[in-house]
């Protein structure tokens, strides 16, 4: 049900980029929004990883380096019949993790020096389970291809609103896209692009948990890990990277109260924990 969520929104917000871009300008502002679409999926696809890593200053450790987290990568990997992905480290007290890499072959874990700290082995084995079911599910490629879209279509929509404030549309612009549909794609689509963004990321975390829970065989390991970095990020921010790389991070490391939720690319601690408690009741995975 998930992966057909998630096939159904990244069409909507496909449909919902070109629709904005033909809506403003015509048949070239279609063909416009299809060549930025390619060009930054382009980019996102090769590149991403190497941005995201950089940005957070991970640095890359081996077997000699960190040889209790190398081994137990290595050993959940070849549980999962993954390849051995690179081993990150980030300089930072706040507990978390993420994965990044367009596939498997060139997948990466990265986990802050706070999480291995404050995990047990049990516990740092689920979330690392889970950060390998986003490399099997391919997640990574997914929310970067939902995140270029979005943010593609927020830049279309601030380049229209600046050419109307400026008088840049021409007369053939104006018989192109009615009133409605321009006030549609400048207002009303980047805040439905978001929306659609976060769902699709909040579906990959619920796959991501019941797949890490089979990898490490401890589902309540999972959940445990899950309410300590829950509680410890909110007192230890994280001081590196940017609010639009949240999705890839176990817990969002920039979430807010009040309505700042409303707009979580995350699925609540509390709801998450009990679908692991019940996987947890039904026998999920084997015990790692």
């Amino acid at each position: 049900m998930n992966q057909t969520k998630t096939l159904l929104l990244l069409a909507t917000l496909t449909a919902l980029f070109l629709f904005v871009g033909q809506a403003l300008g015509g048949r070239g502002g279609f063909m416009l929004a299809l060549i930025l679409a390619g060009v930054m999926n382009f980019v996102s696809y090769w590149w991403s990883d190497t941005i995201v890593l950089r940005m957070y200053g991970a640095q890359e450790v081996s077997a000699a380096q960190a040889p209790e987290l190398f081994r137990l990568v290595q050993q959940l990997a070849q549980r999962a019949q993954l390849p051995m992905p690179r081993v990150y480290m980030i300089a930072e007290d706040t507990p978390n993790a993420f994965a990044t890499g367009r596939d498997p072959q060139h997948a990466a874990v990265a986990v802050t020096e706070g999480i291995v700290r404050l995990l047990d082995r049990d516990e740092l084995a689920g979330v690392l389970g889970h950060e390998l079911g986003h490399v099997q599910n391919r997640d990574t490629l997914i929310m970067t291809v939902a995140a270029t879209l979005a943010g593609a279509l927020s830049h279309l929509a601030s380049m229209a609103m600046w050419s109307s404030l400026l008088g840049g549309r021409s007369s053939d612009d104006e018989e192109s896209g009615s009133i409605f549909g321009g006030i549609l794609g400048i207002v009303v689509a980047p805040i439905a692009a978001s929306l659609i963004q976060m769902a699709i990321s909040r579906s990959r975390e619920f796959l991501a948990d019941a797949r890490g829970a089979q990898i490490s065989g401890q589902p309540l390991a999972l959940a445990s890990a899950l309410r300590k970095i829950d509680t410890w990020s909110q007192q230890i921010p994280m001081h590196a990277g940017s609010p639009a790389t949240a999705h890839l991070f176990i817990i969002n490391p920039f979430s807010g109260g009040g309505l700042a939720r409303l707009f979580s690319t995350h699925p609540s601690t509390a709801e998450r924990i009990v679908r692991l408690q019940a996987l947890a009741q039904q026998g999920a995975g084997r015990r790692f």
